[in-house]
């Protein structure tokens, strides 16, 4: 019997061809990093340079390396999360770099760390900004002075007695009625509620701003001292870390640079800092704020969520790699009109 008509024969041979395909598709089965940039998937191999792998997109034509690094920063994630965290838990910029030298070799300038502290902490007042707390109905409020530029600017500020969330934050120059007004309707705006009672220091402006803000909606309390059983001695205590902090910050010479380093080092208070009193939890897990950013990596991680996911290929990457040439401009050769010939005549002349 010829085998080529027998049907087990043919079964055999497709059953052969189907377990080649699928060892084919396994020994071709790699792992490709998608583009930094621009998280196309079209990306090849473009050599390596002190040991590390190189890649070139063809969809934005940039060069990225795949490591735990953020495009255009030559930096690990796991030092610049390091010193975000440091500089806001009270370290200063030059023990910061001295820091980054002695544990891993990187010796960076003040202005390089700042650089990274102001432009991390735009992006965790941005995902953090919009989070509505469950705040409690007892609320406290306070002012500080602070040295911004050189002169006295006071910092208010409103607490949630309950989650020790901080609610709002203002800055002025003055003590008015208008500011205390001010930091009310943000606090109100934050939780989305008006709280029963606010418990205040003596300053008058707060009787006439909390007046103004909700009226007979919100009771007013002055405070009696600190042995009394409503005081502001928590939020006496926040300020005593904040200012400490502000000890070693820097920057703080106008009050467009001091709002973003105090609302990020306040984002920092909320989400990232635990507390003993409240079990070791944060003030917004206690205040039941479910964000997934848990701490300064997750805020620098969470632009790269687009761009760091891997791709994994079934096909064999077998494409060869071609250069697109720059386009070329053409220049049309211009015509060069021949000048007329012009015929004197010496005749007559001498």
């Amino acid at each position: 019997m010829d085998k080529y008509k027998d049907p087990t024969f043919w079964a055999y041979v497709a059953g052969v061809e189907k377990g080649l395909k699928t060892v084919t598709k396994v020994m071709y089965k790699k792992t490709f990093p998608k583009c930094k940039y621009c998280g196309g998937k079209d990306v090849v191999k473009f050599g390596t340079y002190n040991g590390v792998r190189r890649w070139w997109c063809k969809n934005c034509r940039r060069k990225f390396i795949d490591k735990d690094i953020l495009p255009k920063m030559k930096t690990p994630i796991e030092q610049t999360t390091g010193a975000l965290s440091a500089y806001y838990r009270g370290m200063s910029l030059d023990d910061i770099g001295e820091h980054l030298d002695q544990q891993y070799g990187n010796r960076l300038t003040d202005a390089g760390v700042y650089n990274w502290i102001k432009r991390f902490t735009q992006e965790a007042i941005k995902h953090t900004k919009t989070l509505k707390p469950d705040a409690g109905d007892v609320w406290i409020a306070d002012e500080t002075v602070l040295k911004i530029g050189g002169k006295n600017t006071w910092f208010w500020d409103i607490i949630d007695a309950k989650t020790r969330f901080l609610l709002a934050s203002h800055i002025s120059t003055t003590r008015t009625t208008g500011d205390a007004y001010a930091l009310m309707k943000m606090a109100e705006q934050r939780a989305g509620k008006v709280p029963e009672l606010v418990l205040t220091d003596k300053l008058k402006a707060y009787l006439d701003g909390i007046e103004l803000a909700w009226g007979a909606d919100t009771k007013h309390m002055p405070s009696k001292g600190f042995r009394a059983p409503l005081n502001t001695n928590m939020i006496e205590r926040f300020h005593g870390s904040l200012k400490g902090r502000i000890k070693v910050m820097r920057g703080l010479r106008n009050v467009k640079t001091a709002k973003l380093l105090l609302d990020g080092w306040l984002v920092h208070y909320n989400f990232f800092r635990s507390h003993e009193s409240l079990n070791d939890k944060t003030p917004a897990e206690k205040a039941g704020i479910k964000t997934p950013i848990k701490n300064w990596a997750d805020v620098v991680r969470v632009k790269e969520d687009k761009s760091e996911n891997i791709l994994e290929t079934d096909e064999p990457f077998i494409k060869v790699f071609k250069a697109r040439a720059s386009p070329r401009i053409r220049h049309k050769p211009q015509k060069i009109k021949k000048r007329a010939k012009v015929s004197i005549s010496l005749k007559g002349l001498r």
